[in-house]
């Protein structure tokens, strides 16, 4: 019976020590579960699954590995490398530049275009800088705008703009196409002279589109104009075809009163083709004739005869 006894007593100690143990566990587990709880909660606040959850954190993790990545080979230059074999390879598979489309030219000579197209460095199709091709057009004199594309795979397109030529400009001996803005286009021969207006003088060119608009306000006078000189910067000499220079006075409205003027009177008087060598207009209460020599010899008239126009009639 003793030595029973011993074994259920030996028994039992064991028994308590695995229900302390137990005990411990319990507490343990309540503690952790109730560190989940927590946990559960804030996720739960969130508007979004734990899938959703899960996917964000990779890809995050991904991102920051790929950032990393392209850091370092941006650091090692092997984008740049990558960039160059591909070029190479593209030009070796026949993309490269072999062949140049001009549109829009009527009036300028297309080689300058051809020159700048097929004279870059790299002529790559992948590698051509548009952006520059088309800024070295632009310094053309005849190009107004330019649209450089390119069509695969060796072709390159340019549409050109081309500046309309209005005058010729004579300026220290020279004479050059102009359009209306006053930029020269090309050189001209004075043995092969367009039928353009011919202005003379320093900045005449930039004053084509005053003359123009002064032009509008006698369009009986605009096809018989030859040339004008731009007089001390301040002022027109017209001269007309049959052979008459009008001087008009400075400013844009009293120019254009004076040759409206001058318009009319010609209209009933037929003042242009009688041989007179010169209208001054420039003082508003005076109108000028001056004849020519032998005439004024001939009548006993003096070469510049005056006529006062109070009224603005031709008197």
């Amino acid at each position: 019976m003793a030595d029973t006894r011993i074994k259920r007593g030996s028994a039992a100690r064991p028994a308590a020590a695995r229900g302390k143990a137990r005990a411990k566990a319990t507490v343990s587990s309540g503690r952790t579960l109730k560190r989940q709880s927590r946990l559960d909660r804030i996720l739960d606040m969130l508007p979004v699954s734990d899938t959703t959850l899960q996917k964000v954190a990779s890809w995050t993790i991904v991102a920051v590995v790929a950032g990393f990545l392209g850091l370092t080979a941006m650091f090692l230059g092997l984008p740049g490398m990558a960039w160059q074999q591909a070029e190479a390879l593209a030009s070796r598979a026949g993309f490269e530049v072999g062949k140049v489309e001009v549109r829009g030219v009527e009036r300028m000579d297309e080689l300058p275009v051809y020159n700048i197209a097929l004279g870059q460095v790299d002529r790559s199709m992948l590698a051509l800088d548009l952006p520059k091709v088309r800024g070295e057009m632009l310094k053309l004199g005849w190009v107004k705008d330019a649209r450089i594309s390119r069509r695969l795979p060796d072709t390159l397109v340019v549409d050109i703009v081309e500046r309309e030529p209005v005058a010729i400009w004579q300026h220290q001996g020279r004479l050059a196409l102009i359009d209306v803005s006053g930029a020269v286009l090309q050189a001209v021969s004075p043995s092969a002279m367009p039928d353009l207006p011919l202005v003379v003088g320093p900045n005449a060119n930039r004053q084509t589109a005053g003359l123009n608009r002064l032009m509008d306000n006698a369009p009986a006078l605009k096809p018989m104009l030859a040339g004008a000189t731009w007089v001390g910067n301040r002022r027109w000499d017209l001269r007309f075809q049959s052979g008459e220079t009008l001087s008009l006075p400075e400013g844009d409205k009293a120019s254009a009163g004076a040759l409206v003027n001058f318009a009319r009177m010609d209209g009933v008087n037929r003042l242009l083709g009688r041989g007179i060598v010169k209208f001054d207009m420039r003082d508003p209460d005076r109108f000028v004739l001056r004849l020519p020599e032998k005439e004024a010899v001939k009548t006993g008239a003096p070469s510049d005869a005056a006529k006062v126009e109070p009224s603005g009639e031709e008197g």
